[in-house]
């Protein structure tokens, strides 16, 4: 059965383009994907849990900083693995540069006995929407879709009012 997840969109407009922000994730799998490859700060529902509340908890594990704020509810995506996210979108400003991941451990290099520590995301970064479409999984896409009919069908390169 696939799984549930939730996640944070976080947006702002600086210079009057939308930008928002978008995690990679940490080991080695993704060490060297990038396109494709990035995703909204978001992890795994607890049975009962609610969805809003995990989107928070998930990205205060994922960057560092639990957000505040009321959050905007841009609907369910299926990624191409099948799980469901849950997503919310919520205007912020968050240093990228000093997000700090929470870690897991695996077996690496794979059958060799040994395991590593690793961080659940690598990395977080500000893009623009047109950059943030060719970074996001596809699955996930039709989330900035979403946000900028949400935000009245501003563009990356509009000026936001």
């Amino acid at each position: 059965m696939a799984t549930t997840s939730a996640g944070i969109l976080m947006y702002h407009v600086r210079d009057g383009r939308l930008q928002v922000l978008l995690v990679h994730p940490g080991g080695p799998f993704w060490r060297n994907k990038d396109a494709g490859a990035w995703s909204i700060p978001k992890g795994e529902v607890d049975e009962g849990e609610d969805h809003a509340a995990a989107a928070r908890r998930e990205f205060e594990e994922e960057l560092g900083t639990r957000p505040a704020g009321d959050l905007i509810a841009l609907g369910e995506v299926r990624q191409r693995s099948g799980k469901r996210v849950q997503a919310f979108a919520l205007e912020g400003d968050l240093d990228a540069d000093a997000a700090r991941s929470m870690t897991f451990e695996m077996e690496w290099p794979p059958r060799s006995g040994r395991m590593a520590t690793f961080p659940e995301v690598d990395r977080a970064a500000w893009f623009e929407l047109d950059a943030a479409r060719d970074k996001l999984i596809a699955g996930q896409r039709p989330l900035l879709d979403r946000l900028v009919e949400y935000l009245g069908g501003v563009r990356a390169d509009e000026q936001a009012t």
